[in-house]
């Protein structure tokens, strides 16, 4: 399974689309996942701009379909939100998430939704762990996915992470990924859910011995936040809205 993460927002869904069938690889073997801009964002605009991308990508269907920032002075999430609903019923959309929601954006549009998002994809690493809106994530089982998950490289040099890498022998990016496996539950992997919620497709057999090597390294790497601390790249993103 080949995963590619893009945006409208990004400005190449275009150049992904040519990619994907220059690649030659099936469809079904290319996960791809895009994400609504905050411009478009709006019960009426969000479907036009969702089969932009999907004109963009290829025009059979998105696997995954975000909403890349809550835009919350925008007062329209709720209402794409609905809108992404709708499409996902109509089958252009196999999964509906969100991201970059923070924890009083998130909550509000889980009391107000009828399908919970498949998939919430938040900056998660060492020093930024986010750790109570990862917990509302899990307890309405949305995966958590994690961007920037070595801190933009910047945690590779946290002396902590150093320290485990050397007592277990590994480098410390197999350190961050194992203990970002642990802290948000989902670096590169999809799951498979039951009725009520969506389906997104599981990864092949070639990805188990990995995922399996990562959970037993996982299950001895804890981070100590107090000792870790830097500011989020997510904050310093300008113009999100």
């Amino acid at each position: 399974m080949t995963y590619v993460d893009t945006a409208a927002g990004y400005g190449n869904e275009s150049g992904v689309g040519r990619a994907v069938v220059a690649s030659g690889l099936p469809r079904e073997d290319v996960f791809v996942t895009t994400k609504l801009w905050n411009a478009d964002q709006g019960y009426e605009s969000a479907p036009a701009a969702c089969d932009s991308s999907l004109q963009k990508l290829g025009p059979d269907y998105i696997d995954l379909y975000l909403i890349h920032f809550p835009a919350p002075t925008r007062l329209a999430y709720t209402d794409t939100w609905r809108a992404l609903e709708k499409l996902y019923r109509e089958g252009l959309i196999r999964a509906i998430g969100v991201s970059n929601f923070k924890f009083p954006f998130l909550d509000r549009l889980l009391r107000t939704t009828e399908i919970v998002p498949a998939v919430h994809q938040i900056e998660v690493h060492p020093t930024y762990q986010q750790a109570e809106l990862d917990q509302l994530s899990r307890d309405h089982g949305i995966v958590v996915e994690a961007y920037s998950p070595l801190g933009r490289a910047a945690d590779l040099a946290e002396p902590q992470i150093g320290a485990i890498a050397e007592a277990h022998g590994v480098t410390p990016a197999q350190v961050i990924s194992a203990g970002t496996c642990r802290l948000a539950g989902s670096l590169f992997r999809s799951l498979l859910r039951p009725s009520g919620s969506q389906t997104i497709s599981t990864w092949p057999d070639s990805f188990s011995a990995m995922m399996k090597w990562l959970r037993s390294l996982a299950s001895s790497v804890a981070f100590a936040p107090a000792k870790m601390s830097r500011p989020s790249t997510e904050q310093r993103v300008p113009n999100k809205e």
